[in-house]
């Protein structure tokens, strides 16, 4: 049975203001909750980067049921693996056991801040796996010291650590990627809906099987308004960064640099790409691409701050009925 998510997105909500979206769409049926880990916005007209974990914290206090997950947190350069291992496990504690920590390889928007750099895609991909082995042995609870090609962990550990650890989902956008870390990760994570990410990685020997123990997550944004053009309005406004693809998005530094390589997006291109307006079917139609490609979970994002109250109260629950409906 196909999970639905909301997305918490720290790029165009402040912190309080997410963690009020968190328990309405609890309320209103969600399955999970996935939240952004940004230092800045893709574009300036979003407006906001709370920093994620703090927001985290408050959202497994405020919440019950729901599943809350990163998407996702790049545990490389920004921040040190260690650190995030201790941040897993707190969040893991406060939630009693309902937190998944998403992994990727990061984009340069938030990772050059520190001013390290930016490596090339193969050396963020080495870094990923590594941080990937350090945060499992900090998730024994053991003492760790580890000596790396990129990190190095002192005499370390995680003093406070869920019996188990925490559950690793990490994002691929590839074969090679797939073949990396589908042994290395328990869930997978994708943007696109690709069957070939989901049968490659239950094909990878030691991997765990997608629909057995492992979930395949997407993430698709919707833009639901009563009024079709002031949803193509807002999707293009704050969203027209999306039709750049991640390889282009992964790269690019600031939010300028994200308008500038926008600038001749037109609203029209949006709407081709996003489902804009009233019509719950045309979303149903555009999410279902996700579990016909044998996703397991799929996160929504409902784009705009100024529309979560009311595509909660009015919208949520009769789209979650159609979804249900229509992928069982």
């Amino acid at each position: 049975m196909t999970s639905f998510g909301y997305t918490l997105m720290t790029e165009q909500s402040g912190p309080r203001e997410l963690v009020r979206y968190a328990t309405g769409a609890e309320e209103v049926g969600f399955d999970f909750e996935v939240m952004s880990d940004h230092y800045s916005p893709w574009l300036t007209e979003q407006g906001h980067a709370p920093y994620a974990w703090s927001v985290l914290g408050a959202v497994a206090h405020a919440t019950s049921r729901v599943g809350l997950m990163t998407y996702i947190t790049c545990p490389t350069i920004r921040y040190h693996p260690a650190v995030v291992a201790q941040k897993a496990a707190t969040v893991q504690l406060l939630s009693e056991g309902r937190f998944t920590l998403g992994l990727g390889s990061g984009e340069n928007l938030n990772e050059h801040v520190v001013g390290a750099g930016w490596p090339a895609v193969d050396a963020r991909q080495e870094m990923l796996q590594e941080a990937i082995e350090i945060i499992r042995q900090l998730h024994t609870g053991e003492l760790v010291t580890f000596r790396g090609d990129h990190f190095d962990v002192d005499s370390a550990r995680v003093w406070d650590c869920p019996e188990g650890g925490v559950p690793l989902a990490v994002a691929v956008a590839g074969d090679k990627g797939v073949q990396r870390f589908a042994p290395l990760g328990d869930h997978l994570i994708a943007v696109e809906p690709r069957a070939d990410l989901v049968s490659s990685w239950s094909a990878v020997a030691g991997a765990p099987r997608i629909g057995g123990s492992a979930r395949a997550i997407g993430q698709i944004p919707i833009c639901w308004d009563p009024d079709r053009d002031a949803a193509v309005k807002r999707a293009h406004e704050q969203f027209r960064w999306f039709a750049g693809g991640w390889k282009v998005n992964a790269d690019l530094p600031t939010p300028a640099g994200f308008s500038g390589a926008t600038q001749f997006v037109r609203p029209e291109d949006v709407a081709e790409s996003i489902p804009c307006g009233p019509d719950l079917d045309a979303i149903v139609e555009s999410v279902s691409s996700f579990w016909e490609a044998g996703f397991t979970d799929i996160a929504l994002v409902q784009i705009g701050d100024e529309s979560q109250e009311a595509f909660l109260r009015e919208a949520a629950g009769p789209l979650l009925e159609k979804l249900r409906a229509a992928s069982s």
